[in-house]
């Protein structure tokens, strides 16, 4: 944007690309305090994780987890390195949770099922394209950190079924 634009141009692209990286930022931290909720809830997860605030009905216990998190991956490396940790897994995933639209679409029972059918199925396509084909270019651009983010999330598979072995036994 500096060379088409000038430094008005980089400026500007720099304040969307701030604005976009906080609102992505808190969305993760929103959400990723439910799924440590429903893990614990599923006793996949420490109970205490599933603790609901007596007053405000958040899980307050896995909103601080997430905190705590938050703070360990932004100690851990540069914007570059941890960016690239997520964004070759969360655009693999993306794509298939866009993928998981055509299954909802053949479904008559779910209640997700009419919103699917209102999703044109090529706009559905074009978006997991374009979702993996980011994907491939982090993994393409930074591959040892794109590894790293891959290891991170094959590491929670044994850690998944240690959890749910033991949440039997109770």
């Amino acid at each position: 944007m500096w060379l088409a634009l000038g430094d008005g141009g980089r400026r500007f692209i720099a304040i969307g690309i701030a604005i976009s990286t906080l609102g992505f930022l808190s969305q993760g931290m929103l959400t990723a305090p439910r799924v440590y909720f429903a893990m614990a809830d599923d006793r996949v997860f420490f109970k205490q994780v599933a603790t609901l605030h007596p007053r405000s009905r958040v899980p307050a216990v896995a909103i601080a987890l997430q905190g705590v998190l938050a703070i360990i991956i932004a100690m851990s490396g540069r914007y570059d390195q941890i960016l690239n940790y997520v964004v070759s897994v969360d655009s693999i995933f993306f794509g298939l949770t866009a993928a998981c639209l055509f299954a909802l679409r053949k479904s008559s029972a779910s209640e997700s099922a009419g919103y699917a059918r209102r999703v044109n199925p090529i706009v559905i396509l074009l978006f997991i394209i374009a979702e993996w084909l980011v994907a491939a270019s982090a993994i393409y651009k930074d591959p040892r950190n794109s590894l790293i983010g891959v290891a991170i999330l094959v590491a929670g598979i044994p850690v998944y079924y240690f959890w749910k072995a033991r949440g039997k036994r109770e």
